[in-house]
């Protein structure tokens, strides 16, 4: 296999630099297999629940297509958890940063926010803010996260509900994450 000539950045060729772009486009374009794969260990995840979180994020964005989302928040449904086995503190976050370069602003905030707005559902148990997600009152894309918690995340714990198997999402991860990557100082 080629590798690079330096030790140190600064001490790179243009050679160098070339070999490593060629090589890092090549890792790119394997991007959707490695999302699917992620998506693929949900189902040996968090326990707990009376479906894996592989299942739940199946019918997350089972409940979104059934709904006529959008294909980018069909995406953001199936991959709002993706996050749970690296970050389980901050999973949210974890989605959002992998989403961001493919999808509009829009479904990034909904996928980093939407830990805190679940907290409505559930946070009066656990001693946390139910309403922590007034903090973001106002927002423009406020009602886009409250209505995705609403509609997709939080009935997605259903063992009875008519999901889509992951290979129904299959095309449109490929598709998505096939992208060019959006440039984020554009936006």
């Amino acid at each position: 296999m080629e590798t690079v000539s330096f030790r140190h950045m600064s001490e790179g060729t243009r050679e160098d630099y070339e070999l490593l772009d060629r090589m890092e486009s090549a890792f790119i374009a394997t991007l959707p297999e490695r999302i699917l794969q992620a998506l693929r260990q949900l189902e040996h995840g968090l326990s707990g629940y009376q479906v894996s979180r592989l299942t739940h994020s199946l019918q997350a964005a089972t409940r979104a297509e059934t709904d006529g989302a959008d294909e980018e928040t069909v995406l953001g449904a199936l991959m709002h958890d993706i996050g749970d086995g690296l970050a389980p503190t901050n999973h949210a976050q974890l989605a959002a940063a992998v989403v961001r370069p493919y999808v509009r602003p829009e479904v990034t905030w909904v996928l980093e926010h939407h830990g805190v707005f679940q907290l409505y559902y559930y946070g009066h148990h656990i001693g946390a803010d139910p309403n922590a997600r007034d903090n973001y009152l106002g927002h423009r894309w406020f009602d886009s996260c409250a209505y995705f918690c609403e509609h997709y995340d939080q009935p997605a714990f259903d063992p009875d509900y008519p999901s889509q198997p992951l290979s129904h999402f299959e095309p449109l991860v490929r598709r998505i994450f096939s992208r060019t990557p959006f440039d984020p100082s554009v936006t």
